[in-house]
Parts: C-alpha cells; sequence; structure tokens
C-alpha cells in the first residue's frame, strides 16, 4: 500500500505494517481523513492507539503527514477500495463529514465500502460516523433521513447501532477535525453521530 510523509510517498507491505503495529493494542483507521488533522490530534492525547488516516486525496495529506507521530500512518487510498494489508487491523473506524463519492458510497451501501470496512475490521470493532446536513443536502438527503439511510446500509452489513446522537455546534466546536469547526460556524451546522458495532 502507498504511504505518504509530507510530499514523499513509498510502498509499505504487510510485514513492515506489523511491525509498526507491533507495541499498540488499539488501531483507529479514518477514512477520508481529508487534512489528517484528526488522526494528528488524536495521536498526541492517545500515545497508546496507533491512528491511521486514509484518503485518496494526497494534496490534503502534505502538511499534517509531514510532521508524524510515531503513533500514526497516512496511507493514499480510496475508501471503496482499501489495501488489503489493513485486513483486520481497526479496532475502530471513524467516518467523520463524509461528503462526495465517500458520502454516497455510504448511502447506497456501495459493495467496496461495506465489504472494505468488514475486511480491516477487528473482530468486535466499532465504527463511528458523523454526518452532516450540508452534504446530505447536497446529495439530496435530509439529515434525518440521509442518517437513517445510512443506519439501514450498516445494519443490513452486519453492523448493530450502539448509539445515535444530535450534535450542536458546540459539540462540533470541541472534535478534533477541521471540518467539524468550519460546519459549527457555517449556515447549517446540524449533525448527527452513528456508533456501530461488529
Amino acid at each position: 500500500m502507498e504511504i505518504i510523509r509530507g510530499r514523499q510517498s513509498r510502498d509499505m507491505d504487510t510485514m513492515e505494517l506489523q511491525e509498526r503495529l507491533a507495541e499498540f493494542d488499539r488501531v483507529w483507521l479514518d477514512l477520508g481523513t481529508g487534512d489528517g488533522q484528526f488522526v494528528r490530534r488524536m495521536a498526541g492525547r492517545h500515545r497508546d492507539r496507533f491512528f491511521i488516516g486514509v484518503d485518496a486525496c494526497r494534496e490534503n495529506l502534505h502538511p499534517n503527514s509531514r510532521a508524524t507521530l510515531p503513533n500514526t500512518l497516512f496511507v493514499i487510498a480510496n475508501a471503496q477500495s482499501l489495501p488489503r494489508e489493513l485486513c483486520g487491523m481497526a479496532s475502530r473506524v471513524s467516518i467523520n463529514f463524509p461528503w462526495g463519492s465517500l458520502l454516497e458510497s455510504l448511502l447506497l451501501g456501495d459493495p467496496g465500502l461495506v465489504n472494505g470496512l468488514a475486511s480491516v475490521a477487528a473482530a468486535r470493532a466499532d465504527v463511528d460516523i458523523c454526518l452532516n446536513a450540508d452534504a446530505l443536502a447536497s446529495a439530496g438527503w435530509g439529515l434525518d433521513p440521509g442518517a437513517d439511510q445510512v443506519e439501514w446500509v450498516l445494519n443490513r452489513h452486519g453492523w448493530r447501532t450502539t448509539a445515535r446522537s444530535t450534535l450542536t455546534a458546540g459539540d462540533l466546536c470541541t472534535m478534533h477535525t477541521t471540518w467539524a469547526k468550519r460546519l459549527a460556524f457555517g449556515r447549517d451546522p446540524r449533525a448527527v453521530r452513528l456508533c456501530f458495532k461488529k
């Protein structure tokens, strides 16, 4: 799989990845990580966990992947076609405020995405998905119907819902993503968090 640090990318195989993960019990995979801010901040707060940010757009990752912590890794990959090296690695997966093809894949139950989620998840893994009203509106969905649809898709593919909550502008301000803070001060800060268990 292709990994990136700053502007330099290279291939990493399964053996090298396993060596990097050897001292960590928990691996957190952030799909559609964007600029990688979430991964960098969470890794700084939780040194006992390993964080992997995955995004198809390498340009967004340049700044935050440059100064990587020992418990972070950034992978260039499409969420609908995850690298086989990640198989069974993740004890937790997050998808924060998806839009575009990632959001559409969640809404439609794209086999590449839902099968990929199943393949990267370890036993009893958790999945957290945060959806925002603007992104869902651009895909033709209201906030609650869109959240219902994503929940139905994941339930249908074997993920059990463990929690569902509404996020306020105040909640968004405390989240560790660049996008959450922009949403908090945007024209429509409404959002929903869905949590699932394998």
